[in-house]
């Protein structure tokens, strides 16, 4: 009988070693070596169990032959409607038959209670509707119900047959139940629960995540079955388990938000079927999580008026525009090194905007606190922050308010130039249909642009020193 072979597997990006090293040669990351035990040869000829459990026949396991590219049909497939309209942005217009989702975010954000309500709503859909498998391995039957009802307030009995869970740990015994119901959409609640027996080691080390991952990738391939899956994050906020966990899967998740607030942010990280730059907004609410469909409203607050360091600036991220409120505060350094902090924008790019602005503009700010937050809870990477983020600044640091009914977009170079941003036309939209009077765009924006089309009075500026005695005269 063979003799099972140990191997050391970096945490971080999967680099095989014979021994422990301290530094992976691959990624570089410290101390993330672990010892995997690998399962002798007889492994290989057990592996293919999984198609006869999960109830697809092994005939067409040989049957793949080359092709031409003419040949291959280019038709999409229809995608599947997830009856929300913020997951099928981010998701790139809805879920595509046979993809396989990975879904992660900090423990208590809202991944299970998101994952629960949209399969309600997709079991429960009418004519659309789908069989659902729910798998949990981490909750009982029991506490699924409970919040299930708490979703769909109490509505869920006898109407809702297509909605099935399954409370299991075994990838084996998973597959079983597969070929028993036949869903058309899954969940796995989480990866790091399920566990295989081809696998000598605990649930949630890299060799199970990777097996059982590799085998629900294969089954949602041959069978054109989504499946979703829930996964950890480490205290670094990465995904945990193997880095090629993020490789096999077609989509990557993220779920951010502070648990203290009651704002959620999905953002899109990898998708194979659509844009990496859209984000959804919801609202945690006792029942469930709320769509959020004008974002702008929630990240602007009315009460600012007549306060120093409140800045509105015209943002997008993906295809969405909405306003975002930056607030600033500049005060004399207690200590001898002055801090700069950020909190939803990148900080490097902040000390780059002060310098730009103690550098061009003579506004000295070497020795004081400078701190700059997003509203809201929102982490901007869209650079026409630049503009608002310097009149916030300098708006804390005179203490003098900027006037109501003013916004702005536009990139801030190095010398000092405001530069031109995307779809303007959409920023400008959007503020003036908040009610703004007046927006500071860049000047090289102006060319092609229909002005008459528009009510709110357009102010364009080529660099920083205009745009600022535009705000404060």
């Amino acid at each position: 009988m063979a003799k099972d072979k140990v191997m050391y597997v970096c945490n971080n990006c999967g680099q095989e070693s014979a021994k422990w090293i301290g530094k992976c040669p691959a990624c570089g990351q410290w101390n993330t070596f672990k010892e995997v035990r690998n399962v002798p040869s007889s492994l290989s000829e057990r592996k293919g169990n999984w198609k006869v459990a999960g109830g697809i026949s092994d005939k067409g396991r040989d049957t793949a032959k080359v092709l031409r590219l003419s040949d291959i049909s280019a038709h999409d497939d229809p995608r599947i409607d997830m009856q929300d309209a913020e997951l099928n942005r981010v998701l790139g217009g809805g879920l595509v038959p046979g993809s396989i989702v990975l879904l992660g975010g900090e423990p208590g954000i809202g991944k299970s209670t998101l994952s629960l309500q949209t399969m309600l709503h997709i079991s429960r859909g009418g004519q659309k509707s789908l069989k659902v498998l729910y798998v949990s391995g981490e909750e009982s039957a029991h506490q699924l119900k409970m919040r299930a009802e708490r979703i769909v307030k109490g509505n869920s009995n006898g109407e809702n047959d297509n909605f099935l869970i399954l409370c299991e740990n075994s990838l084996e015994a998973i597959f079983e139940h597969i070929k028993e119901v036949q869903p058309e959409l899954m969940v796995i609640d989480s990866i790091q629960t399920i566990s295989t027996e081809d696998v000598e080691s605990s649930a949630g080390s890299i060799a199970q995540v990777r097996e059982c991952a590799s085998a629900l990738l294969r089954f949602a391939k041959s069978s054109s079955v989504p499946v979703i899956l829930i996964g950890h994050i480490t205290k670094e906020g990465t995904l945990a388990g193997p880095k090629i966990l993020e490789h096999i899967v077609d989509t990557v998740i993220q779920f951010e938000g502070d648990q203290h607030y009651m704002y959620r942010i999905l953002r899109s990280i990898k998708n194979r079927f659509g844009s990496t730059s859209e984000l959804g907004i919801y609202e945690m609410q006792q029942t469930g999580l709320r769509q959020v469909n004008n974002p702008s409203e929630l990240l602007l607050t009315d009460n600012h008026d007549g306060l120093s360091g409140v800045a509105i600036s015209s943002a997008i991220e993906g295809v969405r525009p909405f306003l975002v409120e930056t607030q600033a505060l500049v005060s004399s350094a207690a200590y001898g090194t002055p801090q700069r902090s950020a909190t939803g924008f990148d900080q490097r790019r902040l000390n780059m905007l002060l310098a730009v602005l103690e550098k061009r503009v003579g506004f000295k700010l070497m020795q004081k606190d400078v701190f700059l937050n997003i509203a809201g809870g929102l982490r901007v990477t869209d650079m026409a922050m630049d503009l608002s983020v310097i009149a916030a600044v300098l708006s804390s640091n005179v203490d003098t308010p900027i006037e109501e009914g003013w916004c702005m977009a536009g990139e801030v170079g190095l010398s000092g130039e405001v530069r031109p941003v995307a779809r303007i036309e959409q920023r400008i939209s959007e503020a003036e249909k908040l009610g703004f009077q007046h927006i500071i765009i860049p000047k090289y924006n102006l060319s092609g642009l229909d002005k008459k089309k528009f009510k709110i009075d357009l102010v364009p500026v080529r660099k920083v020193e205009e745009a600022l005695r535009a705000l404060f005269g």
